[in-house]
């Protein structure tokens, strides 16, 4: 068995880890609501969201990041899913996010983003972080601008989702001076 240390982030109200088997009950209940799931596949049975769940478990293996599963601090509730995710054809080095409807309006997508964002720059290296949002989906594309991110550019997801997107995004150095100007508001 090949196992990696799958680090764990912690934000004021939120825990970013590994997926776990006790999340998959919330995590399909996620998957099915034909609101929550719109912009990231479209709503999945039981049996998606389980694929879905495992391969975002498995990338941790095959690429060394993926989706962190995000749990609320205060009540141990399953949030969403929130992290690094590039897979293959994707259209640059992302950092996604999927939030469970009862907990949209909250500020956890761009607090946890925000945390995971750190930590591609940081640990990953990375120079570029994306987000792939579609033009309808107006809640994400608030969540990239409170990110700091802009639309770079457009692309084509790869299948099966073929979807036309903009690519919302910064360089690693537009990250880090942002980084700085939130520290010294603190």
């Amino acid at each position: 068995m090949v196992t990696i240390p799958i680090p764990t982030l912690e934000t004021e109200r939120l825990i970013l880890r590994a997926p776990e088997p006790g999340d998959f009950e919330p995590w399909a209940a996620f998957a099915a609501d034909a609101e929550a799931a719109r912009f990231i596949g479209g709503a999945q049975d039981r049996i998606g969201a389980w694929r879905i769940m495992s391969v975002m478990a498995g990338a941790w293996i095959v690429r060394g990041y993926s989706m962190f599963s995000v749990v609320e601090k205060a009540s141990g509730a399953w949030v969403g899913r929130v992290g690094p995710w590039r897979p293959e054809g994707w259209p640059g080095t992302e950092v996604g996010w999927g939030i469970a409807r009862e907990h949209w309006g909250k500020g956890y997508a761009p607090e946890a983003a925000e945390a995971a964002i750190d930590w591609a720059f940081d640990t990953l290296g990375w120079t570029e972080v994306i987000h792939t949002i579609e033009a309808a989906n107006v809640n994400s594309q608030k969540v990239a601008r409170r990110l700091g991110s802009a639309i770079l550019r457009q692309a084509v997801l790869p299948p099966p989702m073929n979807v036309a997107v903009d690519v919302w995004g910064q360089s690693r150095e537009d990250w880090m001076a942002r980084r700085a100007q939130r520290r010294i508001r603190r």
